[in-house]
């Protein structure tokens, strides 16, 4: 009997040593080597300054940005997650109706235009980075008019977003999107869109 309650430690030492130590070590030195930005974290810098990170959603209430996807846990890592309510639940129906009207009302969008559903919906983890590119190019007009564009720098903001939509993974992986946060610190750098910059 002690025989056995010795080997069972002393493999409990040596699993815990290879699967709880050893192994996480050598994926965090794999995974730093070879993918450095994504294994830390997709951060992006500007001007030494970490702003967010590219696979985070974050809050941007200011008409001169775009907007991203709502989110069930206000854009926070720790809780994280959905509400779980399901289509019939009121609750979740009056904030989709709400989230509809304060959406076409920020972007100056008509009653009969259809509003992508990720606009009205939270997101699965409450922090997906993306949204559709037709999001973006309904909320064009309104960042344009926040910043004091002119028409050729609207139509220049157009082919931006444009520019920004990224295909499907490796080409038949989920659907195009665009990357809010990146897209938003592209019209700052952007040559001529951060001097109309309205605060």
């Amino acid at each position: 009997m002690k025989q056995n309650i010795a080997i069972a430690i002393r493999l409990l030492c040596v699993l815990t040593l290879m699967t709880g130590f050893l192994y996480p070590l050598m994926m965090t030195l794999f995974a730093s080597a070879v993918f450095p930005s994504k294994a830390g974290g997709s951060l992006i810098e500007r001007h030494g300054t970490t702003v967010g990170s590219g696979l985070i959603g974050q809050l941007t209430d200011s008409s001169v940005y775009f907007h991203n996807r709502p989110s069930a846990a206000a854009y926070t890592t720790l809780p994280s997650g959905a509400s779980n309510a399901s289509p019939t639940n009121q609750t979740l129906q009056d904030s989709m109706a709400a989230r509809r009207k304060r959406f076409t009302t920020e972007n100056g969008i008509g009653p009969g235009t259809s509003v992508p559903l990720e606009m009205i919906s939270a997101s699965a983890s409450g922090l997906d980075p993306h949204i559709s590119p037709d999001a973006a190019l309904l909320q064009v007009d309104r960042v344009a008019k926040a910043r004091g564009f002119d028409s050729l720098q609207r139509r220049s903001l157009e082919l931006l977003v444009r520019s920004h939509i990224e295909p499907p993974q490796f080409g038949f992986l989920g659907q195009a999107r665009v990357n809010v946060l990146q897209l938003n610190l592209a019209i700052d750098m952007e040559k001529g869109f951060a001097a109309s910059r309205r605060p």
